[in-house]
């Protein structure tokens, strides 16, 4: 009997919203039979529009092949809510108000005409009356007595109010002139968005990526964990704060919540920003404080099922905070664990205990005297922090620029500086080692923290003061039973 291998790859990415624009890519999954199917928003990344031109919208791609031989099927499709900010979207809607104006105006002209043509109706007898004794006054003007004379002025007075009706009758011309214009220039610019447009059905063509989207975090759940291969471009999604910060969404909570979670510095500090959205961290808005009873330190913190869990400042000590409560919920030293800058990253800010979380539930990466300050890898027990197992990596802490756990391993950069990669990793469930060569881009050149989002699958930095996203790519291996 043998036991074929099938090597399957994942693309795993996730949303980031940027300043003054949107960045959103799913994930590219390749599945049991060697198909690959991908979505990608616009490359939220730095550009001026989300759509430059009409062919950077909705596009399908097919009958590729990759150096296997797979073949590769592509969707490009916008985000969920992209199609409203489409430009011709927006032109749309723009002729849209415009033709409701027009109609509005046309109905105001409806009733103005008939209300004044009733009245032009009413005074055509009196006309008639007006323009024969006129006749007979002009004939015969000897004729004419004081009591006719003052009967036609009398008839001249009631069509006095004629005189507005016909000024507006003038006004109400020049209007019909410009609406018709309106609707010359309307139907230009509709026939030229129709042609750019095609015959696509923008709400149909959402409903298909929206069930193409779930498909693809189906199959990316069923996927599960991976070996990391791969760092994407760093995506910046915002600059704020001091140098030195955290910032995160909840790595085990449904995806329908979009909170986000800032803390600015690494030291004595008890401010923690509460975001409802991705897109309101973005704009700074919409943000609820919550006051820690305790300060923190360092910069290693991370919020798992709705509760903060970090280091109490100036000791080994890790509280459990509940957001919704706001109460402690428990807390317990981590025994023998360096604090206050005994065993911290090389970029030091207090980074003596990093809590993170994985697929695989909660863990504190630190160290202690015993283990000659190499790092040591603790699952904790979410609800007591109890130790559930440990783990010495071998690995000098204070040479290590920042760290992170994917799938039971913890990965270690080299350095938190410029020029720095994914040097170390430490496989928890073979309790083995290995050195890595996985480059990334440090764009601003100083982060002093680096976790990893299981539930989105995506490496949060806090760099200089910036806050930045990285998609990561898992390779795995899954067996097969087979003769």
């Amino acid at each position: 009997m043998s036991v074929p291998m099938l090597k399957i790859g994942a693309v795993l990415s996730t949303m980031a919203m940027v300043t003054n624009w949107m960045s959103q890519t799913l994930p590219s999954l390749v599945g049991l039979n060697g198909t690959t199917i991908s979505r990608g928003g616009t490359s939220e990344r730095i550009v001026s529009a989300l759509y430059p031109s009409p062919e950077e919208g909705w596009q399908i791609y097919s009958s590729a092949q990759d150096a296997d031989g797979k073949c590769i099927c592509t969707v490009v499709a916008p985000a969920q809510n992209m199609c409203s900010r489409d430009p011709r979207s927006r032109q749309l809607r723009q002729l849209m108000e415009k033709v409701q104006n027009i109609s509005q105006s046309m109905e105001v002209l409806d009733l103005r005409t008939y209300r004044d043509l009733q009245y032009m109706r009413n005074t055509e007898t009196l006309m008639k009356v007006v323009d024969e004794k006129l006749k007979v006054a002009s004939e015969n003007h000897r004729g004419m007595n004081p009591r006719g004379f003052q009967e036609l002025k009398d008839k001249v007075s009631q069509l006095l109010p004629l005189l507005p009706v016909l000024e507006q009758y003038k006004a109400d011309t020049k209007m019909i002139l410009r609406l018709r214009e309106e609707v010359r220039n309307l139907s230009v610019v509709l026939m030229t968005i129709q042609e750019e447009m095609g015959a696509y059905d923008y709400e149909e063509l959402r409903q298909r990526v929206l069930l193409l989207e779930t498909r693809l975090h189906s199959c990316m759940q069923k996927l599960g964990c991976g070996k990391l291969t791969g760092v994407s471009n760093p995506i910046t999604v915002r600059a704020s704060g001091s140098r030195f910060g955290s910032w995160m969404t909840d790595t085990m909570i449904p995806s329908s919540d979009n909170r986000v979670w800032s803390m600015d510095g690494y030291f004595k500090g008890r401010r923690v920003l509460e975001y409802r959205t991705m897109n309101d961290f973005v704009k700074g808005q919409n943000f609820v404080q919550h006051l820690l009873p305790h300060p923190w330190a360092g910069t290693g913190h991370v919020v798992y099922n709705g509760s903060l869990y970090y280091n109490k400042y100036q000791s080994n000590i890790i509280i459990k905070y509940h957001f919704r409560s706001r109460s402690v919920l428990v807390q317990r030293s981590l025994s023998g664990a360096g604090y206050n800058n005994t065993f911290p990253y090389s970029w030091g800010g207090s980074s003596d205990i990093d809590l993170m979380a994985d697929e695989n539930g909660l863990w504190a990466v630190y160290t202690t005297i015993p283990n000659a300050g190499n790092i040591v890898i603790s699952r904790l027990e979410p609800q007591s922090l109890e130790v559930l197992q440990t783990w010495d990596t071998g690995f000098p802490k204070r040479s290590a620029g920042e760290s992170f756990m994917i799938c039971g391993t913890l990965y270690v950069t080299n350095s938190h500086l410029a020029g720095a990669k994914i040097y170390f990793a430490y496989y928890t469930n073979t309790s083995t080692y290995e050195y890595t060569d996985i480059p990334f881009h440090n764009q601003y050149s100083h982060i002093s923290m680096m976790d990893y989002n299981p539930r989105e699958r995506v490496l949060y930095t806090w760099n200089n003061g910036h806050q930045v996203l990285y998609n990561v790519t898992l390779f795995q291996v899954i067996k097969t039973s087979g003769d």
